[in-house]
């Protein structure tokens, strides 16, 4: 059973840091592209940050220059650093990995920037 189980969520000020982490089981890790999307209230979910099996990223031009990708095999986990966290990036993120067809999703954690 695949499971992608995400942590680090929470509540920062303008300007602060969040590091999110998402351990995944039941999948070949190393072999798998991983990634973050975000969904806010009433919007759709989009595409945060993306990482290969080869360590290739991609951003989405909203966090680039503030979010950082990674993933350590070894712990079959991949990690979003977020940094200069503003307003507009509150939302429930979630973690991803592709399927066809049906990609896993993990059940999300919220990130709230507020004053």
């Amino acid at each position: 059973q695949v499971q992608l189980v995400e942590s680090g969520g929470g509540t920062v000020q303008p300007g602060g840091s969040l590091r999110l982490s998402c351990a995944a089981s039941g999948i070949i890790f190393t072999a798998y592209t991983m990634g973050w999307y975000r969904q806010a209230p009433g919007k759709q979910r989009n595409m945060v940050a993306i990482i290969t099996d080869g360590g290739s990223t991609n951003y989405a031009d909203s966090v680039k220059g503030r979010f950082t990708i990674s993933r350590d095999n070894a712990k079959n986990t991949v990690y979003l650093q977020m940094n200069s966290l503003k307003p507009e990036d509150t939302a429930v993120y979630y973690c991803w990995a592709p399927r066809s067809p049906g990609d896993y999703w993990g059940q999300g954690t919220q990130v709230t920037v507020s004053s």
